[in-house]
């Protein structure tokens, strides 16, 4: 069951902000976190997630991504690279 339409336009719209990449790894599978029908393909409840996060701003896209995460109920991890 993928999770709903607002968590995943909320996800897309706060990643667009930053210039960093921010890519979600799920399972094998890697999907830029800006790309909505990414997310829609991708985004199940109850998953975890690791997020890979690369850029100029990136301190400030980490923090703004694990709030939106978890203000859904997304588990996600942050990978430090």
């Amino acid at each position: 069951m993928a999770t709903n339409n607002q968590a995943v336009v909320e996800i897309a719209q706060t990643a667009s902000k930053f210039s960093s990449s921010i890519v979600l790894q799920a399972e094998n599978k890697y999907i830029d976190v800006k790309s909505i029908l990414g997310l829609f393909t991708t985004l199940v409840s109850g998953h975890s997630y690791e997020l890979h996060v690369h850029g100029p701003d990136a301190e400030e896209a980490k923090a703004a991504m694990t709030e939106i995460f978890e203000k859904h109920g997304l588990h996600v991890t942050l990978v430090s690279e």
